[in-house]
C-alpha cells in the first residue's frame, strides 16, 4: 500500500491494517506464515490479482517461501486457470526472482516421465478423492474419457506429482485457485472433500478462506465457506 499513502492516504491505511494485521492476528483466522502466503499467493492466481501478486510475492519470499515454492503455486495453477490467466503470472515471478538475484532455471522438480505421467497422475487421484478414481476414463461417459485421461495425465501427472510442495500444499492450494476464481463451487467443494481425505479440517479450510479474503472479497469467500461446508457435511 506504500505507493498508495500519498495519494490514497485513507484507503491505504485502512486496507494495510485489515490485510496485515488484523487479518493475520486474529484467532479465529490464524495460520502458519508459510501456509498463508501460498494461499494468498494460489488465491491471486485464482481472482487475478498479478499487480498484487508481486507484492505479495516478495513478501512470501521474505518471510521464507522459497522460490522453488513459489514456483509451483504458479505452475500447477495451469492445470486450473489454463495458460492465458497463468502466462503473466510466470513472468511476473521471474521478474521478482531474477530482481532478488535469484537464477533461473530453477532445480527441476519433475518426477514423470511422458510414459509414467498417466499411470502416476492415477495414483494421486486415488490417494485424493478415493477408489472410484481408479482409471476413471474408462468407467464415464465414452465422450469424456479424452478430458479424464488428461485429467490424470497432466493435471495430476504432470503437476501433482512434482516436488517442491507437499500433497497437503497442493490441495490446500488447488482449493484457493478454484475458491477465488468463482463460479466453480461443484470444484470447490469436491477439493475441500480432498483436503478433508488428506487430514486438514474444516477449521483450518476456514482459516485459509479467512487468509485469502482481503484479496478475493467477501461474496468468493462466503461461497467457499459454504463450499467447505458442505464437503465436511457429506462425510458426517
Amino acid at each position: 500500500m506504500k505507493e498508495f499513502e500519498k495519494t490514497d492516504p485513507e484507503f491505504a491505511e485502512r486496507f494495510a491494517y485489515f490485510a496485515g494485521e488484523q487479518v493475520p492476528t486474529d484467532p479465529a483466522a490464524e495460520l502458519p506464515m508459510r501456509e498463508r502466503y501460498l494461499a494468498i499467493l494460489a488465491a491471486l492466481l485464482g481472482c487475478q490479482g498479478v499487480d498484487e501478486f508481486r507484492v505479495m510475492a516478495s513478501e512470501a519470499l521474505d518471510a521464507g517461501v522459497t522460490p522453488v515454492e513459489l514456483k509451483e503455486v504458479v505452475y500447477q495453477a495451469t492445470a486450473y486457470l489454463g495458460i492465458g490467466r497463468v502466462r503473466p503470472f510466470i513472468a511476473a515471478a521471474n521478474e521478482v526472482l531474477t530482481s532478488r538475484g535469484v537464477e533461473l532455471p530453477l532445480p527441476g522438480q519433475q518426477t514423470t516421465t511422458l510414459e509414467t505421467r498417466q499411470a502416476a497422475g492415477n495414483r494421486k487421484q486415488i490417494e485424493y478423492f478415493g477408489e472410484g478414481m481408479r482409471e476413471s476414463w474408462a468407467n464415464g461417459p465414452a465422450e469424456r474419457e479424452h478430458i479424464n485421461r488428461w485429467l490424470a495425465a497432466n493435471c495430476f501427472g504432470d503437476y501433482y506429482t512434482r516436488s517442491g510442495l507437499s500433497d497437503l500444499d497442493r490441495e490446500m492450494i488447488t482449493f484457493c485457485y478454484i475458491a477465488a476464481q468463482g463460479g466453480c463451487e461443484p470444484q470447490a467443494t469436491a477439493h475441500a472433500g480432498a483436503n478433508l481425505n488428506l487430514g486438514r479440517d474444516r477449521d483450518f479450510l476456514y482459516r485459509v478462506v479467512s487468509q485469502m479474503l482481503p484479496y478475493i472479497g467477501y461474496p468468493r469467500s462466503l461461497n467457499a465457506l459454504t463450499c467447505i461446508d458442505n464437503a465436511a457435511a457429506a462425510r458426517a
